[in-house]
């Protein structure tokens, strides 16, 4: 395009789902409903933060990963509801790569806990005479903030690459928030190095969490085979996959979604995907990992007592 000719977008703007006018306010109510049930995380960071008895690396991470779930969805579920009230819904552009990094910041981050949560897990099955060695208050915040570290400086590179292309219009973004494949759509630049550089970036952390998590509860699953008692292993085993699908659902999505073919990308089924990670993902977390948890109820019936008499 000719320099001349070229206007520099300084916003963009969101199209979200289409359909009639009939059917966003039922969509609204639904996304609306699971982000607000989705705030349980901060009832299960309180009740972690006020028991001490649930001051263990097992509840620490739990906690971590309620805390993430909460800007997981506060990252772009205000922009999918904004768009089931309004055709027009403007993003910045600085405002839109922001986004984009909190985004993938927080799913790498999410990626890198799970494979810890689930290391913690197999340490505790596998070698439990050696769990208070491997892994002790210490060394579960050196993991804890290693995650979050580790998943902000993940898409740094490939984020500040993407903040120097040039975008000449349209503006308009088919999707509810600023993903990447979107967004490449729209720039004028030669994409290719930033696409692939993003690609393997995203592959790296996505798969090799994904396969240690993997591996974390084969182990577990070999060794619940060897038990003798039958209740211990139906105990283990609904436990675990219970875990599986939660950690089957997120990781399907996300390679789905963003370990493949820049190429092979659609629109349509892309959204689709995305509400999966974005939006069910973490309200489905604290159910599996949390509230089904017999330690965290009588925590939490402690703690209405506790209330109930002062």
């Amino acid at each position: 395009m000719d320099g001349a000719n070229r206007t520099t977008v300084t916003e963009f703007i969101l199209l979200g789902f289409p359909g009639s006018s009939s059917l966003r306010l039922p969509l609204f109510v639904t996304f609306l409903s699971v982000y607000l049930l989705s705030f349980t995380n901060t009832l299960i960071i309180f009740i972690v933060l006020m028991d001490s008895t649930l001051q263990t690396p097992m509840y620490i991470f739990l906690g971590n990963l309620s805390f993430l779930e909460i800007w997981c969805t506060t990252a772009t579920v205000p922009k999918l509801l904004a768009t089931c009230l309004s055709r027009v819904v403007a993003i910045s552009a600085p405002g839109c790569i922001a986004q984009l990094h909190f985004f993938f910041s927080t799913g790498a981050t999410e990626c890198i806990l799970l494979a810890a949560m689930a290391y913690d897990r197999y340490v505790a099955m596998c070698s439990p005479l050696r769990y208070s060695l491997l892994m002790n208050g210490q060394i579960c915040l050196k993991f804890s903030a290693g995650s979050w570290i580790g998943g902000f400086f993940a898409p740094l590179l490939p984020i500040i690459l993407v903040s120097h292309l040039n975008f000449c219009g349209p503006q308009k973004i088919n999707h509810f928030f600023c993903d990447s494949d979107p967004i490449f759509k729209l720039s004028c630049s030669d994409t290719f190095f930033v696409e692939a550089l993003g690609y393997t970036c995203s592959s790296a952390v996505i798969l090799s969490s994904f396969l240690l998590t993997l591996s974390s509860y084969g182990s577990i699953v070999a060794t619940v085979v060897r038990l003798s008692s039958r209740e211990a292993r139906k105990k283990t085993f609904c436990t675990c996959a219970s875990h599986l699908t939660v950690v089957t659902i997120y990781y399907g999505t996300i390679i789905f979604a963003y370990v493949r073919p820049p190429a092979k990308y659609n629109f349509t089924i892309g959204k689709v995907v995305s509400v999966f990670y974005c939006v069910l993902t973490p309200l489905v977390n604290p159910l599996v990992y949390t509230l089904r948890n017999q330690e965290v109820k009588k925590a939490f019936r402690k703690f209405l007592v506790r209330k109930a008499f002062f």
